[in-house]
């Protein structure tokens, strides 16, 4: 009880600081936009491709061309924001991503339905929607002091589960409007927003290095770091795994509510309202856990209550048991990216942060397309049941062996 008071006071000091600088809050403002945007798309593109083909293995495989970004691309992307003007990078991202929405809504309302149109779009706009998010890590690291950096994450993070409660109930709204084809409309408006934001920006605060060296060289320099940093590079393996772990959780959840519960689509997105709540509790939080538990036994802890969010929704036969698996998903989920992304930051030197970025970005879904590829054909062979089942015994097998590790005493 005690830890939890201390954690809301420790909490409000802290944000205070943050909104102090003009920097951060015009970050947070212009992040609250694509986010939320983001949000309404996340959920409208799965139910879109529903609608048209009923089929669980073409949303996974849409899922998991949306990742291949960050497998294949994000190191190299790494590279270019440390060379960039980071200003203009994530201005020119959100403008193209404004761009792609507005012709997939085009394309889609012509009546033009291939899935191979959703593919190569979905594939565009998951890059620069990498791109965006790691210049905008690159900015912050350069932009604020190193004591605000988790508080910072918690911030920005709390946008995305706000968004995740928001969203939803946008996508229900636009829906009982007219159709979810405008939750892509609603999209590229967001994006647009952000770009006027991020306008207000100050010039980049440390100019776009010319080079000097040869893009491998950097490249290089960034691996080197990497492997230099030996908790980083343990996290980096350990985030492989969790991912896997959460892609099983992930992959064809909408299917399981819409296809075995029966859910609408509107119900879907108040259900999916529950981790964004648990998200937004989360956020609150774990800047002040994370100084009394220590990242160690932090990351740890979530990863048992990401277990039980697993085994709660195996036995979910109704919405609200999966809304109260949602709920613990959204909490303990947010404060274990918190801390990684936090640690990161924090371990890493400001002229790298792009390339270490990118190359854990990389690794870190390393074997989500794998998973979402395998998770449709095996809920498509044995029942969505049996991939949240897999998900539990994923999740217990690396507590077990992350217990043993040098990561469970990370301060």
């Amino acid at each position: 009880m005690n830890i939890i008071a201390d954690a809301k006071r420790e909490s409000g000091v802290r944000a205070a600081s943050a909104w102090r600088n003009r920097n951060f809050t015009l970050l947070y403002l212009s992040g609250a936009a694509i986010t939320l945007g983001s949000k309404v798309y996340e959920l409208a593109l799965p139910l879109i491709l529903y609608d048209l083909t009923r089929s669980e293995v073409a949303m996974t495989t849409m899922r998991a061309i949306e990742f291949l970004p960050n497998l294949l691309l994000a190191i190299f992307i790494g590279v270019w924001v440390d060379r960039a003007n980071k200003k203009r990078w994530i201005q020119t991202t959100n403008l193209l991503q404004a761009v792609f929405l507005l012709l997939l809504f085009f394309l889609l309302e012509a009546g033009h339905h291939s899935l191979w149109i959703f593919y190569s779009i979905g594939f565009l706009l998951m890059t620069l929607n990498y791109s965006y998010g790691n210049g905008r890590i690159s900015l912050a690291k350069q932009a604020l002091p190193r004591e605000l950096l988790t508080t910072a994450n918690a911030k920005f993070s709390a946008v995305s589960t706000f968004a995740d409660i928001m969203g939803p109930a946008l996508s229900g709204f636009i829906l009982l409007l007219a159709n979810l084809n405008f939750g892509l409309l609603f999209t590229a408006i967001a994006f647009a927003v952000a770009f006027g934001i991020t306008a207000m920006l100050p010039a980049d605060q440390e100019a776009a290095k010319q080079a000097r060296s040869s893009f491998w060289s950097d490249l290089r320099e960034g691996w080197v770091e990497l492997r230099r940093n030996r908790p980083l590079w343990m996290l980096t393996w350990l985030v492989v795994f969790l991912n896997s772990a959460s892609g099983l959780y992930d992959a064809v959840l909408i299917f399981y509510a819409k296809d075995t519960l029966g859910l609408s689509d509107l119900e879907v997105g108040l259900l999916l309202c529950a981790g964004g709540a648990g998200g937004l509790i989360g956020s609150q939080w774990v800047t002040s856990l994370r100084s009394r538990l220590g990242t160690g036994k932090l990351l740890g802890l979530t990863l048992f209550m990401s277990a039980v969010a697993s085994i709660l929704l195996y036995f979910a036969h109704n919405a609200t048991l999966m809304a109260v698996s949602l709920f613990v998903s959204g909490l303990f989920g947010l404060m274990q990216s918190v801390c990684i992304w936090s640690f990161r930051q924090e371990s890493t030197p400001t002229h790298l942060i792009g390339r270490i970025s990118g190359v854990t970005g990389s690794m870190f879904k390393l074997g989500l397309p794998f998973v979402l590829f395998g998770s449709g054909f095996a809920a498509h062979a044995f029942g969505a049941s049996l991939i949240f089942l897999l998900a539990v015994v994923f999740y217990l097998a690396i507590l077990v062996v992350y217990r043993f590790l040098p990561l469970w005493r990370l301060p």
